[in-house]
């Protein structure tokens, strides 16, 4: 199939990959409001030391039948919460909780299977559907969005989650693009997709524009004693060796399950445009990973970078064509994806492998998907940058337009 309407995809222009209704207008009721209380109370039950105690005698028992009554938001809203929830009481705690009690494992489980995800916190239910407008009739950026549902709450949290929902919401402008561009590939139309490399390459600068704003609230120390803890998996986690088990989950036959942890690698805008560019990247442990985390993403924005990944021709187009505009506006996106990846790889060294001190699930080598990454993502950094293509008078000399790795 052709690529379709971002709509279909459950992706806009105003907001890109963000939900598209407003989720704080979301209502729950019965026993889900109930569980919602509940959730919102986390920053004060965390500091108590005795968070699993709490959320045992607090949360209402709801069951498999009770998801299939709620709507697609409603579902995504109580994702949030339980998500937070279940993360809360796996690491809320000295040492890691190995099982979920029935009233988080039961609905946990029932709302990703709704959904079309995993049983913890995703980052969809991190970000994408976890924030809200402080003037409705303002833009989404960090000067108008707050964090609805929170782990400790405070400022670095917030900003930490804020960054990203500002990104997700500026990249539509990019999103909304990419069909036009593999339209324009597909008809020979080098000036058009010329033009709409470049808007996208102004799009991409303002994306690491945002990014490089981390630090501003975000303190490196903080985000790895007060944040971090508690967004890790029990995949490949040495204090959840055998996993976490579901209590009453009748699917699991009381096994033990093993998921990846919530990452902003999970963010679907980067694989967009590798699959736009037709970057690709050579078999490392960190490709599996991030081949791995596709099946986190919700199911419309997965769809998305398959078809993507199936029906852009643009970097055979770019070659072929031999226009030195159209390379140069092809290079402006390779290298805006290479710049992002760079500020990834320095945020990673300031704000995880730098930090002194290893707690348990709290590895300064390993992300909270479960995977080392520092000399991947240099090596997937420097994959990107071999993308260019090469213009200009070398071009002209040797004849032809060729892969600058070649």
């Amino acid at each position: 199939m052709p690529i379709e309407t971002l709509e279909n995809y459950d992706i806009s222009e105003a907001r890109g990959f963000l939900c598209d209704y407003d989720a704080t207008a979301v209502s729950l009721s019965g026993d889900w409001a109930r569980a919602r209380e509940v959730a919102m109370r986390l920053p004060q039950m965390l500091t108590t030391g005795r968070v699993r105690e709490l959320l045992r005698r607090d949360l209402p028992k709801i069951l498999e039948g009770d998801v299939e009554a709620l709507s697609d938001a409603q579902a995504r809203a109580a994702m949030v919460h339980y998500s937070f929830m279940v993360q809360s009481y796996v690491w809320g705690e000295a040492d890691a909780a190995s099982v979920l009690p029935e009233v988080l494992a039961r609905p946990i489980c029932a709302l990703a299977k709704k959904l079309g995800q995993q049983p913890l916190l995703p980052y969809s239910g991190y970000v994408l559907d976890n924030w809200g407008l402080h003037d409705p009739s303002g833009p989404i950026d960090l000067s108008n969005i707050y964090v609805i549902q929170n782990f400790l709450g405070g400022q670095d949290e917030n900003w930490f989650i804020l960054v990203h929902v500002a990104i997700e919401a500026r990249a539509g402008a990019a999103l909304v693009r990419i069909k036009a561009v593999i339209d324009g590939a597909e008809s020979g139309d080098a000036a058009k997709v010329t033009k709409l490399l470049n808007e996208i390459a102004v799009v991409w600068s303002d994306l690491k524009d945002i990014f490089d704003r981390m630090p501003e609230r975000c303190d490196p120390y903080a985000y790895f004693e007060r944040v971090r803890p508690y967004i890790h998996g029990w995949k490949d986690n040495p204090a959840l060796p055998n996993g976490v088990m579901y209590e009453g989950v009748e699917a699991h036959n009381g096994a033990a399950q093993s998921y990846r942890g919530q990452t902003g690698s999970q963010s679907s805008i980067v694989p967009c445009m590798d699959a736009l560019l037709g970057i690709g990247h050579a078999a490392d442990p960190m490709k599996a990973y991030l081949d791995e985390l596709h099946i986190y993403r919700p199911p419309g924005h997965r769809r998305f970078i398959d078809d993507l990944r199936n029906h852009s021709g643009l970097r055979d187009f770019v070659i072929t064509a031999k226009d030195a505009d159209l390379s140069r506006a092809y290079n402006a996106n390779v290298q805006a994806v290479a710049d992002f990846r760079s500020r990834h790889l320095e945020y990673a060294a300031s704000y995880i492998n730098k930090q002194s001190r290893n707690a348990a699930g709290n590895d300064t080598d390993v992300g909270t998907g479960g995977t080392p990454f520092m000399k991947y993502l240099k090596k997937h950094r420097d994959e990107t940058q071999a993308n260019l293509i090469i213009v200009g008078q070398e071009a002209a000399q040797r004849g032809s337009f060729v892969n600058s790795a070649e």
